[in-house]
């Protein structure tokens, strides 16, 4: 991260919160400018992810959950591609270097890399008058030329995603004094769910093999399901159907599309999922489904990959195709 013989107040910061997190050898106790990454032979998978103040997370936010939000939407992508967390450097855009703030940032951090088995290799700290951001560059190792990108979809795949779709946008608009909001005023529980999945997402590790062995294309859900996957089929060349019924949605989702309280289309253009959505051959994907069962995580069936380069088709109960506004999240 940064180091000086004469240690400044941002060594003292990097030396205090995040030298106890580099315990790769390769890290050098971060006193080095660079770090070594050995690839023991596999590819090395590289992604990177900003969280923003403002964008990603809200001001008022504990800082653990930024911590683990920052760290995990890199994670989900290398599960994405299949690929085993191999280590992270870290770049912090602070305004301040309070110890209310950096001590849980640092300590929930440094539990996610334990827990995921993905250190902190170096990285950078610098001031800012605000917005504060974090930003991480993660790597992930896979055997050679194995890495699942999103070009191989394939005609009569099916389409898979795991877990539950538009929570994370549930929890912010309930952040925000949102429709949700509203409409769960009596149910406390069923907003503490979806704030959390907002707040601290649960990339699919566990599955990082699975998708490897049966998966023709990969990617995580992180901008919406529908614009996702409109990426995925150009990326491959292919198009897609997807049957809205079978999208997995959880319980407090799927309470509020049956009062009415919001539409459907903010549940699939919705960001922050991360979840793996993935394309399957028809006879692989009953195993892709139950290394997710035996993981814990639900994986779900809700299309198929048809030829030809039009948007992705999104059929309701009664097979008619729904017009959707917007597809996804975008920055810009």
């Amino acid at each position: 991260m940064a180091d000086s013989q004469n240690p400044s107040a941002e060594d003292s910061l990097i030396a205090r919160y995040f030298k106890p997190l580099a315990t790769d050898p390769g890290a050098f106790g971060l006193v080095d400018d660079a770090a070594v990454l050995s690839s023991s032979g596999d590819d090395i998978v590289v992604t990177t992810d900003a969280v923003v103040e403002g964008v990603h997370y809200l001001a008022t936010d504990p800082p653990d959950t930024i911590a683990r939000k920052a760290l995990r939407v890199n994670l989900s992508d290398l599960a994405a591609k299949g690929a085993a967390p191999a280590g992270f450097v870290l770049t912090l855009a602070l305004r301040s270097k309070e110890d209310a703030w950096l001590r849980p940032f640092a300590d929930a951090l440094g539990e996610d890399s334990r827990a995921f088995a993905c250190p902190l290799l170096g990285g950078d700290t610098v001031s800012t008058p605000g917005p504060q951001m974090i930003s991480i560059t993660a790597f992930g190792r896979v055997p050679k030329g194995r890495m699942v990108g999103r070009t191989g979809a394939r005609p009569g795949d099916r389409i898979l995603v795991t877990g539950t779709i538009g929570d994370a946008a549930l929890g912010l608009d309930v952040l925000t004094g949102g429709a949700a909001a509203g409409a769960l005023a009596s149910e406390p529980q069923a907003k503490e769910v979806l704030v959390s999945r907002y707040r601290v997402p649960q990339p699919r590790n566990v599955l990082a093999q699975a998708v490897r062995d049966h998966a023709t294309a990969a990617m995580d859900v992180s901008d919406g399901l529908a614009g996702d996957l409109a990426k995925l089929c150009a990326a491959s060349r292919v198009s897609a159907t997807v049957d809205v019924a079978n999208v997995p949605l959880s319980a407090a989702a799927a309470g509020l599309i049956a009062r009415n309280a919001i539409c459907v289309e903010t549940l699939l253009a919705g960001g922050d999922d991360y979840e793996v959505l993935c394309t399957v051959p028809p006879a692989e994907s009953d195993a892709l489904i139950s290394a997710g069962r035996a993981a814990g995580v639900a994986v779900t069936a809700i299309g198929t990959i048809v030829a030809g380069r039009e948007q992705p088709r999104f059929l309701d109960g009664q097979g008619q195709e729904l017009t959707l506004k917007r597809l996804s999240y975008s920055h810009f």
